[in-house]
Order: C-alpha cells, then sequence, then structure tokens
C-alpha cells in the first residue's frame, strides 16, 4: 500500500490571497470571542476553532490548527458562581481535536505542545451523585513552560505539570507530574527523567519572527512556482491524480 502527503496545487498567488482572507476571518471572527488573543499567532482552518465563553486568553505566537472533522475547542464556563478562565502563554501549538474546558482555571504556560484530540479539564462537569448537578467539583490545572502533551491525553482537575515534560499517547494524568518527566499510561506513571535541562522550544523557533515569515513565504515561491491555476481546478475535480 502507497502513503503519499497530498500537493498543494495552488498557484503561488492563489495561496497568498488565500492566506489574506484567513487573516480577515480570524480578525474579524474569531479574535473578538477571546478576552485576549496575542500577536503573530499562525491559524489553519480557523472556522473549526470554536470559543465558549468569555475568559479564554492566548498569548503572542499562537499555533492553532483546525479541521472539519476535530474541531478545537475553548471553553470557559461563566455561568452562575462559575468564573472559568483559560490562560495560554505564548508560542503553544494546539492541534486538531483539543479540547479545554474550565469551570474554574486552567493556565498553560510558554511554548506548550498539545497533540491531537488531548482533553484538559478542571471539573467533573456533573455532580457525583446529583447527576443533573452541572460542573461538579473543580480544581485548577496548571501546565509549566515547554510541555509536550501527546495524542488522547486527558489531563484531570487538580493536576499540575512541571516544566519541560512529555506526557505520553493515550495517558491518563490523574496526578502532579514532575518537571523535566517523562509519564505515560492509564493512570499516568513515571517513565524517565529527561537528561537536558537545556531544550530547543518553540521561543526559540520564533526569535526572529520577520525572518521565520520571509524563509516561508521563499519556500512557497519556490514549492508553488509550477503549479498553475487550470491545474489546481483539476486536481478539484480529480484530487485522486495528484500528489
Amino acid at each position: 500500500m502507497e502513503f503519499c502527503i497530498r500537493k498543494d496545487n495552488r498557484p503561488y498567488w492563489l495561496k497568498k490571497y488565500a492566506t489574506k482572507l484567513n487573516r480577515i476571518y480570524v480578525r474579524h471572527f474569531l479574535k473578538p470571542q477571546f478576552k485576549y488573543l496575542g500577536k503573530g499567532g499562525a491559524y489553519f482552518k480557523p472556522r473549526y476553532i470554536q470559543v465558549f465563553g468569555s475568559n479564554v486568553t492566548i498569548d503572542d505566537y499562537p499555533t492553532l490548527i483546525g479541521a472539519s472533522d476535530a474541531n478545537i475547542q475553548l471553553t470557559s464556563w461563566n455561568i452562575g458562581e462559575h468564573k472559568g478562565e483559560i490562560i495560554i502563554g505564548k508560542y503553544s501549538l494546539i492541534t486538531p481535536g483539543v479540547r479545554i474546558m474550565a469551570a474554574e482555571k486552567i493556565e498553560i504556560g510558554d511554548a506548550c505542545m498539545i497533540a491531537h484530540g488531548a482533553y484538559i479539564s478542571d471539573a467533573d462537569w456533573h455532580g457525583i451523585y446529583d447527576r443533573a448537578k452541572p460542573v461538579g467539583t473543580t480544581k485548577p490545572v496548571f501546565i509549566k513552560d515547554n510541555v509536550w502533551i501527546g495524542d488522547s491525553t486527558i489531563i484531570c482537575k487538580g493536576v499540575t505539570i512541571g516544566k519541560n515534560s512529555i506526557i505520553g499517547a493515550g495517558s491518563v494524568v490523574t496526578k502532579d507530574v514532575d518537571e523535566n518527566c517523562i509519564y505515560a499510561g492509564n493512570p499516568a506513571t513515571f517513565i524517565k527523567k529527561l537528561d537536558k535541562k537545556e531544550f530547543n522550544t518553540r521561543k526559540d523557533f520564533f526569535k526572529d519572527p520577520k525572518k521565520l515569515a520571509y524563509d516561508f513565504d521563499m519556500l512557497d515561491k519556490y514549492s508553488l512556482k509550477d503549479n498553475s491555476f487550470f491545474d489546481w481546478l483539476k486536481s478539484l475535480i480529480n484530487p485522486n491524480n495528484t500528489h
């Protein structure tokens, strides 16, 4: 069986135009839903990024990737006595299917990466004995700088994850995680200590944003230079013949 990455068949000018439309959508439709949304963000398919509640903050240079079958959902429960808030630091990476739901507080540090389908919650969302009671017990969640949360991980209420740590895919984290460690499993347990204390982080990746934007633009010019508008139309009609 052959696998391949689908080629971007758009000509360079068309991709630039689509990028401008994307920015307009973010500025006029997505950004107003946040309490604060920082500068320099990259948003892929932003119409699949859903924000519920009035108390969601993301700092500068985030990368958010939506998908039609895996929406990003950021929910702050601001009803009655509950004043839920989500605070996400600089240089974050949030991928398709991530759900973050706060009825009290979820605070995520700088340069954190959250993989596909991860779920982070600070509440039970129902009473244990009174199943009709909304929210239930809440305890804040703190995820420190440069944490990598693996695919389909669940982070439960009351958990603190130390800086630089990695949570393995499919894990369920019910207790605190030390810094500079790998944890995995259900429930997540200690796997190993990370040897290095110095990391090349997403903060380093964005140390020169203007140069980074220029480099990506040059890459697009090179990789899309042979594409034509007619070929792009053909790829829409018969996508299986293009790679």
